[in-house]
């Protein structure tokens, strides 16, 4: 097995940065087709233990998991005293409509 230190014979801190993302591709390649590899041996081993006791298995693949990303939410409130500072409504409260509503004043009239 090569050294981590080195790549064919070179130090790693001698490879320019080009040669290094190369060596980070690569590597990532590599890993994804062990991995590929490996799953399809598991697969096997499942459904060959599986009919060992008479049953039949699925395994159902899918593609890449979606992955959702919430849309923008539109601001609902702004800070009289600096228009630029806003919040959703989300999360935690900011510190300056906070200092409002300890003040006494109504979130209502922040409501943009």
């Amino acid at each position: 097995m090569t050294n981590l230190k080195t790549i064919s014979g070179k130090a790693l801190q001698e490879l320019s940065e080009t040669e290094l993302q190369s060596v980070i591709e690569n590597a990532e390649k590599a890993l994804r087709e062990k991995q590929t590899f490996k799953r399809k041996e598991v697969i096997t081993q499942i459904k060959e233990l599986a009919a060992s006791i008479g049953v039949s298995v699925e395994i159902l693949e899918s593609e890449k998991k979606s992955v959702r990303k919430g849309a923008k939410v539109a601001a609902k409130y702004r800070n009289p005293n600096e228009p630029e500072k806003t919040w959703t409504g989300r999360g935690m409260m900011p510190k300056w409509l906070k200092e409002f509503l300890d003040a006494g004043r109504d979130r209502s009239e922040f409501e943009i």
